[in-house]
């Protein structure tokens, strides 16, 4: 009941909006090149047009949030993804096509900015991030299941992202308006804090998800040539690697930050490299199934956790939605590295080159979370006056703020009394024992 009334879901909602693209990349590019005169080259390179607009609007939007407005950010982007994917739905004409793809792109990346920036002010941004990841995940998978029994028309899976910001934008609502040039927003509108960490977060992250789209984009053509599957039970196989991706997420909400970040991010990305090799090299529906459903599983849990970090990093959100959009540069060159790899070294030495690059960016991604996590302050440790100093010590040190008790959650209020007591007098009033000369007075001592 807790999740229910502190779970921002206009938020989620926003998030899952701007996510959904990427979760349909695969059925999009792949019905782009079979629906329209496009080769598979060509379909990708669209698909990797929309990722690469999405990624710049965050690039772009990441310190201006606050000052335009989270609502009307938020609204505008979802309008630009409804009006963008939804042209590019209704008609045939390449042109169009991918001109639209682009706009409704760079809508989708500001709804994801959007998102990003006001999860990372979220009092728990775990919970929140991890909402949004269960959410478009069952939103994705419920479109794989849906979509092939509607037709084999390029526009399928472009209708459902713009009829997605459609129904969204109504709970746009609920979203901060402008906040104005006020002395704390100048305050605010300072440096980038923990720059070197955000830096190296940003480039493992690319790297990161650049390997996972790698295998992403050609696993189809793995379970079809390599392990043998029909379009039927490859279907099957890619619903039931989502369906497993929902249960991960629901077991990183239920985690949440006991375990930390450090190991779910470095265990997690280790694990995920030996399911990519038994993906990639995967001769049997069998193996193939196994590995698909195992890599969708621990995917979205360190996916969570990432943007648990970045959002750690900076509590305006300018790091979640930096290393978001860094992500998403990752995610549109994977599926032509993916294919370029597979036709130099084999779908097998793809998986290996892919797992041998994930365990080295797991290192300072690990490094990151260590550097920068901190150590959760639990109720019992803070003291009953000086509520804020805590919660600025758990601020500058990444802890979740959900751990810092608030007045009426895990604590009784403080009522503060004052009581008539003598100054403490400063240590030079102190002397040696024995006379004083009149004329002395004792000077400022060095407490």
């Amino acid at each position: 009941m807790l999740a229910l009334r502190t779970t921002p879901w206009p938020l989620v909602a926003v998030f899952t909006a701007g996510y959904l693209p990427p979760y349909l990349l695969p059925t999009t590019v792949g019905r782009l090149d079979t629906g329209l005169p496009l080769s598979a080259t060509q379909a990708g390179a669209v698909g990797s047009a929309l990722l690469l607009s999405s990624a710049s609007a965050g690039f772009l939007l990441a310190s201006r949030v606050e000052r335009a407005g989270a609502r009307t950010l938020a609204r505008f982007g979802l309008a630009l993804a409804f009006l963008g994917y939804g042209a590019a739905s209704l008609t045939t004409a390449v042109p169009a096509v991918v001109a639209g793809a682009v706009l409704g792109g760079f809508g989708s990346g500001t709804a994801t900015t959007v998102a990003a920036t006001r999860i990372a002010a979220e009092r728990d941004p775990h919970r929140a991030s991890t909402a949004g990841l269960l959410s478009v995940s069952a939103l994705a998978g419920a479109v794989y299941l849906t979509v092939p029994h509607l037709g084999r028309s390029h526009g399928l899976p472009l209708a459902a992202i713009a009829l997605t910001a459609l129904a969204v934008w109504p709970l746009t609502g609920r979203l901060p308006a402008a906040t104005g040039a006020s002395p704390a927003a100048r305050t605010a509108s300072g440096p980038l804090p923990h720059r070197r960490s955000g830096l190296v977060l940003a480039v493992t992250v690319l790297c990161w998800s650049l390997a996972q789209n790698s295998l992403w984009g050609v696993s189809g053509r793995i379970g079809l040539t390599q392990a043998g599957l029909g379009d039927a039970a490859l279907g099957l196989v890619f619903a039931v690697a989502l369906g497993a991706g929902l249960m991960g997420v629901l077991v990183a909400g239920a985690l949440g930050p006991r375990l930390g970040r450090a190991m779910p991010v470095g265990a997690g990305t280790a694990l995920i490299a030996g399911c990519i090799v038994v993906s990639a090299s995967a001769t049997t529906p069998t193996a193939f199934a196994t590995g698909e459903i195992a890599w969708n599983t621990l995917y979205p849990v360190v996916l969570s956790y990432l943007i648990g970090l970045a959002a750690s990093l900076d509590a305006r959100g300018r790091w979640a939605v930096l290393v978001g959009s860094a992500s998403s540069l990752g995610t549109a060159a994977g599926p032509l590295a993916g294919s370029v790899l597979s036709a130099q070294a084999g779908y097998a030495g793809m998986g290996l080159v892919l797992a041998g690059g994930l365990l080295l960016v797991a290192v300072p991604m690990t490094a990151v979370a260590l550097h920068t996590g901190g150590r959760p302050l639990l109720p019992g440790t803070i003291r009953r006056r000086g509520g804020t100093p805590a919660a600025l010590v758990a601020a500058a040190t990444g802890t979740p703020s959900g751990a810092v008790p608030e007045v009426g959650a895990a604590e009784h209020p403080v009522v503060e009394i004052d009581v008539d007591a003598p100054a403490l007098a400063v240590r030079g009033a102190y002397d040696t024992a024995g006379p004083r000369q009149a004329a002395a007075a004792p000077g400022p001592g060095p407490g």
